[in-house]
């Protein structure tokens, strides 16, 4: 079960100096949060959802897709890090902003649900991008087989389960996903 570790005020040092024992550790305001290593059905979906955004960005200037296991941070950079699972970087001048990525050089960040922690990716996430400034934050659940999308820190969100729509500025045309048909694609 992913949770908080017990310490209370992690730094980026403590968090290098952990073993390479195939756990995801993230660091949120000086809190260590520990999720076991992705599933299969979790990879899948990701590495399908980063190929779409890729496709949709292939010639633009707009944004440039990521996966993790890559580090973005926010603010006290000493105490935040995180690893959202794929995320759309900013391109100003058809450059991205320098690596590890700040949260306000995010224009989507999306998490696929942990089963072992909910919470993380609903709510301690979301606050955490939205209130940064990421354009627009999803969480994919692949067993319910819909996104849940927030576009702003005001935004109630919106559970999606048949199409989602976004089109990031610069950007001519809509990414649309068909849902039923990306889930269907992942796990075949």
């Amino acid at each position: 079960m992913a949770m908080p570790a017990l310490v209370a005020d992690w730094t980026i040092e403590m968090l290098d100096a952990l073993p390479d024992d195939g756990q995801r550790y993230e660091l949120i305001d000086g809190l260590l949060h520990v999720t076991p290593s992705p599933n299969e059905g979790h990879q899948d979906v990701a590495l399908e959802l980063s190929y779409r955004l890729s496709a949709y960005f292939v010639n633009s200037d707009v944004g440039k897709v990521m996966i993790s296991p890559s580090n973005v941070w926010r603010g006290e950079r000493n105490r935040n890090r995180v690893q959202p699972d794929v995320y759309v970087v900013k391109r100003a001048e058809g450059k991205r902003a320098p690596y590890p990525y700040h949260l306000r050089d995010l224009l989507l960040a999306v998490e696929v649900v942990s089963p072992s922690n909910p919470l993380l990716d609903y709510q301690i996430k979301r606050d955490l991008y939205l209130r940064e400034g990421v354009g627009e934050y999803w969480v994919v659940h692949p067993e319910a087989r819909n996104v849940s999308r927030w576009s702003g820190a005001a935004d109630p969100g919106e559970v999606l389960s048949t199409t989602i729509r976004w089109q990031p500025q610069g950007m001519a045309e809509s990414f649309v996903l068909d849902l039923p048909s990306f889930f269907e694609h992942a796990f075949r």
